[in-house]
């Protein structure tokens, strides 16, 4: 299969508007993760999960730029479940409710508060909705 390269010229017209608007396509700075996290929390509420939404590259590509960005800036270490789950929650500025496509409320309060632990079945459809690796729940 054969594939033609764009020229270097089309892809220099294309990539100056997209950056004009983006405003942001390194993050080398706590002010470039900053303007790159409220674009993509933007586009989280405009997406809402829709992996086939047209702008759904932009959002991948933007948390590509930020993964290395918080790794070193703000480590995971290691953390429960539970705390995992609280985290990411936090960065998404997510409710208990917000999670009805994972499990119920009152199961996630549960979960919150250390009643009980994270079953294979809610934490694939977490690792799922938060598109991280499912070991990170259980």
């Amino acid at each position: 299969m054969s594939y033609t390269l764009p020229a270097p010229e089309a892809i220099l017209e294309a990539w100056r508007p997209f950056k004009e608007v983006i405003g942001v396509t390194s993050v080398s700075t706590e002010e470039d993760y900053n303007r790159a996290m409220s674009l993509i929390n933007s586009l989280l509420d405009v997406i809402k999960g829709d992996e086939d939404h047209p702008l759904a590259d932009v959002l991948n590509y933007l948390s590509d730029l930020v993964i290395p960005y918080e790794e070193e800036h703000y480590p995971i270490g290691d953390a429960s479940p539970r705390d995992l789950l609280e985290f990411l929650m936090e960065q998404q500025g997510l409710k208990q409710e917000d999670l009805a496509d994972c499990a119920p409320q009152s199961r996630i309060s549960e979960i919150l508060s250390g009643k009980r632990t994270i079953s294979k079945e809610i934490a694939k459809r977490l690792a799922k909705r938060f598109k991280v690796s499912v070991d990170l729940f259980i």
